[in-house]
């Protein structure tokens, strides 16, 4: 393993990079008394995110439920999804 602990997730702000190259806009609202019919449009500010990075949340369980034997024990969160198995196992020759 890397003996430190990973981010399994992340977000970062993009302000407004990603939407210029969208062109992806909005209208401020216009201000009280303001005599402009419209304001003018400015770029959305952008967030990037990753829910959950897969093969990162597959080395975390491989590398905190692997079993002396080599086995994986599958944790009982997961256990409902894998149609009965309760480990990993190499396959026998």
């Amino acid at each position: 393993g890397m003996g430190r602990y990973g981010e399994i997730s992340s977000a970062s702000n993009c302000t407004d990079y990603q939407a210029r190259r969208l062109n992806i806009r909005y209208r401020p609202a216009a201000n009280p008394g303001d005599k402009k019919k419209k304001a003018k449009s400015a770029f959305v500010h952008t967030l990037n995110a990753t829910a959950c990075a897969v093969p990162r949340m597959i080395v975390a369980i491989l590398e905190n439920c692997q079993q002396e034997d080599g086995s994986i024990a599958i944790p009982q969160a997961l256990q409902p999804y894998m149609h009965g198995l309760t480990h990993i196992r190499p396959k026998s020759e």
